[in-house]
């Protein structure tokens, strides 16, 4: 009888195997902590006999073990197998009957046991808290239930499995007929433990179809017990990605302001710093093209676990999981809890037929199992029924695939017709989530008459979606509008197999009409300012449709200014590469379509070449421009307006080239012509006067860049306002006109202030939020907060080679400023080998005589003193000082500060009379273009006074030095780093810093 059940040790030491279906993982953990922590040795042991061998031999295997042998009972424990009732009835009395004192149980289910059950004594664990389970167990297992001391290292348990995570949103419900796929569930849990703090990310990916959502979702109930938050979201398109990311924000209870980039920001650095849970799992579901959300990918103490088609986030530090179709005992086994009906045979001649793909298992068995159709009729019909040229999608889909999605369809087409209509509107827009709402929204008018009364029919809409779903064909979303946060949006899910299969299946004529459709749909929405940052989740929303509407064979106006309001969105938030994609296609369609002169071109071509030139291909841009500054001056003439963008975008080009003169005469002669045409307030007439502080500041006028810059500043405030974003870009502009003239302070202030209000607006990863932060670091390092500098350096790099790669302009301008920085305050070897990319990287881009080559080189000179190569510092100082003579004159601020630092070599190799000559006329040209008080002169003067010293002209070097420490006094101050380090007689030093072009 139970109640004489000898205890656990009764029989020697106490050891307890536990045997658990995968599927109660989480209480067999907790099963196994609460017996560990009363000294019993437990062994987890996962019960999954094998179908072929008799229950009996598999129960009997269990005895082999030392101990008691736990039974872990529950719906999913007894259907493995699966096994009836009679089976395990014969089981129970053939082997645990004889020696009931090696076997207990508990259970975790309501539903009838089999009777032979009575045997085990089985204690009830449903429905009671944790401390009442706990007794239970003890209670069974004959152990003491007093409650244990308090160890003096609390080590915290895993959560009870009846209790839920404090956070927990977004997570499919349980699928109770998921089957098999234990080595997969191990292996993401394995690498998920095994990844260090930051890298805890594991990507399951294999084709559509295979289960990896399901996949997914049973981990989460299997491991959820582990964590804290768990939080799913779908990341199929990065707005609805990061607009469910920064939902977390008030449920992790975090104190934001109501802006949408800062709700994010919080969220993404709350889960960084573990704070106020370091325990976290995120599910980023259906995340096919990494290139669109990784950058976004959290890190910190907790874990991501990653859906997806695309073997690709291999490249983004994640664990890939490849999840492959069922073998085919998982095949049989899911088949028959689908479709109870069928034989175990009958489950596995269809799961031949479909070739083990548990999607269409899934809907094939549930249709057979309410239908009258035998599983050799239905083979059948797959094998010879359906035209096969309607439904191919590609090589890699097998016969049933294709023929099983066509009688699905036909299928629909006899019920409820209008929903196939539905569904071949919907394969116009993108796989994943699409927005109906904005189909609903168009006049009935514009609608094919095929589906005009189904958008206009609340009665015909409701029972055509009941018919999808009843297939599992589509799923209804309902959520708040990423284009109108106050209205609610209705989206329809499709499966991207689904969608593939329903766009082949349909007339040429039902094509061009639906797919006409969409494209105006999609115009409709077009909110018409891409520069207007509030608008931009819209615009993200919007563009994953544009490929599969094929709008650009469109020759509506209103769609073809929705491709050019895509690419100027995709431009100024920072998608480069996927707006380099849209823009090169659209390039070669639209020349087909249009011609090469017409109008449309020379529109497209301005954004394209925005694109290009943001990620560095100014040649590419230069030949682009040129030819539409060509035609245009030649058709039009000078003063037409889009000459005058065409010509500053070929400035643009010349500056990325190192071309300054050039690039100043034309930005020049560009803003006059707009202040003549527009006047000096239009917003074209800013943006070229903007243009020109650029080309005045690559030149070294550093006093005249600020000046246009500050009226440009305060004309964008008054018109545009303080958020928007060609202010805040003015404001950085400014601030980084005050630092090169030596203003730190000044420049520190209102850039520290801007950075805030970028974050908020643009978002922490924009290119332009980064250039506002680095200009911070570099305002902090010159006003000697080394600390301050470290950190930003560090974090700007890092966020930008992630978001924009390490071959991006924006990059490589970081990587120099993190390159200096470490030569003299952390990692000379870090330095050097940062150095070397970011040269490598200058020669690819802009080639051997371009000023950024010679200039970081000069840099990477400084990091060959410090490690002793002197000679060849000093050989490639003088290449160096030499090359940028060349390119940018003697007089400008980068070769008088490369002057300074040769000037240093010359004396380490030996030759100081010709360092003093050096620097003496140093001091000239500096003081002529910067003033006789600038940090560079400054530093100039400081270095000749050592040289006058290496020449023994001590007195005069004496003159100098005073001299110039009583001017850093009256202007950094006497307490500054850089008149502290003077009057230590630190020789000073210059690095280039790559500018914005």
């Amino acid at each position: 009888m139970p109640g004489t059940r000898r205890q656990v040790g009764a029989t020697g030491a106490q050891s307890v195997t536990i045997s658990f279906a995968g599927f109660n993982r989480a209480w067999a953990t907790w099963i196994g902590d609460r017996l560990e922590r009363r000294g019993v040795t437990v062994v987890q042991q996962r019960w999954d006999p094998p179908v072929e061998v008799p229950l009996e031999e598999s129960l009997r295997d269990l005895t082999l073990s030392r101990g008691r042998v736990l039974l872990v009972l529950s719906d999913w424990y007894f259907q493995l197998g699966p096994r009836t009732h009679d089976e395990w009835n014969r089981a129970l009395r053939e082997v645990v009957a004889p020696d009931p004192d090696r076997f207990a149980a508990v259970s975790l289910t309501t539903s009838a046991l089999p009777g032979a059950t009575s045997v085990l004594g089985t204690a009830d664990l449903t429905n009671v808290g944790a401390d009442e389970a706990e007794r239970r167990l003890l209670v069974r297992l004959g152990l003491p239930t007093e409650p244990l001391p308090e160890p003096v290292e609390h080590r915290p348990g895993p959560r009870y499995p009846a209790d839920t995570p404090e956070v927990w949103g977004g997570v499919p419900r349980r699928n109770t007929r998921f089957t098999g796929r234990e080595e997969l569930l191990n292996k993401a849990y394995q690498a998920l433990q095994d990844a260090g703090s930051g890298a805890g990310v594991v990507a399951l990916y294999g084709m559509s179809g295979v289960g990896k959502t399901q996949l997914a979702a049973e981990y989460v109930y299997r491991f959820g017990s582990e964590y804290d938050v768990v939080w799913w979201v779908p990341a199929d398109r990065r707005a609805l990605y990061r607009q469910r990311l920064a939902e977390l924000a008030p449920e992790l209870g975090l104190s934001t302001g109501v802006e949408y980039g800062e709700r994010l920001r919080a969220v993404r650095d709350a889960l960084r710093r573990g704070e106020p849970h370091s325990h976290w799992l995120l599910v980023l579901d259906g995340a096919d093209e990494p290139e669109n959300i990784w950058d976004l990918v959290p890190t910190g103490p907790g874990h991501v676990l990653i859906t997806s088609r695309n073997p690709e986030w291999g490249e983004h530090n994640s664990n890939l999981v490849e999840v492959p179709v069922y073998n085919r005992d998982e095949s049989v086994a899911f088949v028959r809890r689908r479709a109870p009906r069928l034989s175990p045979a009958e489950a596995d001649r269809l799961a031949e037929a479909l070739e083990d793909l548990p999607l269409l298992l899934d809907q094939t068995a549930g249709w057979l199992n309410d239908s009258d159709l035998s599983v050799e009729e239905y083979i059948e019909l797959l094998e010879g029924g359906i035209d096969q040229d309607v439904v191919k999608v590609s090589a890699d889909f097998p016969l049933a695939f294709q023929t099983a999605w066509s009688i699905l369809l036909n299928k629909l087409k006899d019920t409820v017709p209008e929903s196939v209509d539905l569904l071949r509107l919907c394969s116009f827009f993108a796989p994943g989530s699409i927005p109906v709402r904005l189909l609903k929204e168009m006049p009935a008018g514009e609608l094919p008459e095929q589906v005009s009364g189904l958008m206009n029919d609340p009665l015909l809409w409701n029972k055509a979606i009941a018919q999808l779903r009843q297939y599992s064909v589509v799923r209804l979303e309902s959520h708040e509008s990423v284009l109108d946060e106050a209205s609610p949006g209705e989206s329809l899910y499709m499966h991207r197999m689904v969608h593939q299969i329903v766009g082949h299946d349909m007339t040429e004529r039902d094509r061009r009409e639906f797919v006409d459709v969409v494209r105006r749909a999609l115009a409709a929405a077009d909110p018409g300012r891409p520069s207007d940052t509030r608008l931009w989740p819209a615009y993200a929303e919007i563009t994953p449709h544009l490929k599969w509407a094929d709008v650009l064979r469109s020759t509506d106006p209103a769609v073809q200014s929705l491709v050019l309001n895509c690419l100027r969105y995709m431009y100024l938030s920072g998608e480069y590469r996927a707006g380099i994609k849209l823009g090169e296609r659209a390039m070669k369609a639209w020349r087909e379509l249009l011609g090469e002169d017409h109008p449309r071109i020379w529109d497209l071509s301005y954004h394209y070449a925005n694109l290009l030139r943001a990620v560095g291909d100014y040649a590419g841009t230069e030949v682009i421009e040129r030819a539409a500054v060509d035609h245009l001056r030649a058709e039009r003439g000078v003063q037409d307006l889009e000459h005058l963008r065409a010509a500053g975008g070929l400035a643009a080009d010349l500056r990325g080239l190192g071309r300054y003169e050039e690039a100043l005469e034309m930005s020049g002669w560009v803003l006059a012509a707009y202040r003549e045409l527009l006047g000096d307030q239009d917003s074209r007439t800013l943006n070229a006067q903007n243009n020109l502080a650029v080309s005045l500041r690559l030149l070294g006028r550093y006093q005249e860049s600020l000046e246009l810059n500050r009226r440009t500043l305060e004309a964008r405030r008054q018109f545009l306002g303080q958020r928007h974003n060609w202010t805040l870009a003015s404001q950085t502009n400014y601030a980084t006109d005050l630092r090169l003239l030596g203003r730190y302070s000044d420049g520190m202030s209102l850039q520290n202030q801007s950075v805030g209000v970028h974050r908020r607006v643009l978002g922490n990863d924009n290119p332009q939020t980064l250039r506002a932060e680095y200009n911070l670091a570099l305002c902090h390092y010159r006003s000697g907060d080394r600390a301050k500098a470290s950190t930003l350096f560090t974090r700007v790099l890092e966020r930008c080679e992630r978001v924009l790669g390490e071959g991006d302009p924006l990059t490589m301008m970081f990587a120099a400023g993190q390159s200096c920085f470490a030569r003299e305050h952390a990692d000379i070897d870090q330095a050097r080998g940062i150095s070397e990319k970011v040269i490598d990287g200058y020669l690819n881009m802009l080639g051997e005589e371009h000023p950024f080559v010679a200039g970081t080189r000069g840099n990477h000179a400084l990091i060959l003193r410090n490690v002793g190569e002197r000679d060849q510092a000093h050989t490639l100082l003088e290449e160096a000082l030499a090359a940028l003579t060349q390119a940018v004159g003697e007089y400008h601020p980068w070769t008088l500060g490369c002057a300074i630092n040769a000037s240093a070599l010359r004396n380490l190799v030996g030759d100081p009379e010709s360092a003093a000559s050096l620097t003496d006329a140093v001091i000239a040209r500096a003081t002529e273009t910067l003033g006789r008080t600038h940090p560079l002169t400054l530093s100039a003067r400081i270095a000749h006074a050592a040289d006058l010293r290496g020449v023994r002209e001590r007195q005069r070097a004496e003159k100098v030095e005073n001299e110039a420490l009583g001017d850093l006094v009256a202007t950094l101050g006497a307490q500054h780093v850089h008149t502290v380090s003077a009057r230590s007689r630190n020789r000073p030093y210059w690095d280039f810093e790559p500018p914005v072009v």
